[in-house]
């Protein structure tokens, strides 16, 4: 079988955002196995709007073209690392927006979350997999969660996080290798249709 695409979504679009520090370090990780091509996806890139389409692009096509370039990018990909954030206890209003405007081309493919912040987006990434649920997705049972004194060691301390993989890298390792197997599955699954 063929390198499953692994999309690396950096899932808040602030300016001060620490997101592609993480998606940096596990995107490169992930590059390092022979069973993913990786790339990362900024929604910064995107400027998707509110969600306003007549329904899920479930049940009909969405008319705004910028949701039509969002939903191909997002379909070019077998597999998806989300790195989260958490606002007042959730997910970004742009990441949930991101989820919102597609629903076909996230359907039937594995999602793990390499979280960040005090808790290590710990609250926001129970959501996000609520959400991927009912995307019809594949959340995987482990993510990284930078955390407590890791996150502020490379957020405000100067560290990098490759500094910090003594706390974090078996959880990384453990995610790319859930998303490896459940991206062969279910890649040979949508392959059968």
């Amino acid at each position: 079988m063929s390198k499953l695409k692994l999309a690396v979504v950096i899932g808040s679009t602030r300016e001060t955002r620490f997101g592609p520090k993480p998606a940096k370090w596990i995107a490169d990780l992930a590059a390092q196995r022979p069973e993913f091509d990786v790339e990362i996806v900024d929604l910064k890139d995107f400027d998707l709007p509110l969600f306003n389409e007549a329904a899920s692009n479930a049940w009909a096509p969405s008319k705004d073209p910028r949701a039509v370039a969002w939903q191909k990018k997002i379909g070019e990909f077998d597999a998806y690392v989300v790195v989260a954030a958490e606002y007042n206890h959730s997910v970004t209003g742009s990441l949930k927006n991101a989820f919102d405007q597609a629903y076909v081309e996230w359907a039937r493919k594995p999602i793990g979350f390499v979280g960040y912040g005090g808790v290590g987006a710990a609250r926001a990434i129970e959501h996000a997999r609520n959400i991927a649920v009912e995307l019809q997705m594949v959340p995987v049972r482990s993510a990284t969660h930078i955390a407590g004194g890791d996150f502020f060691a490379v957020w405000q301390g100067g560290k990098e996080i490759s500094e910090i993989e003594g706390s974090i890298g078996a959880s990384a390792k453990s995610l790319l290798d859930e998303l490896a197997w459940w991206g062969a599955a279910t890649k040979a699954a949508r392959a059968q249709g």
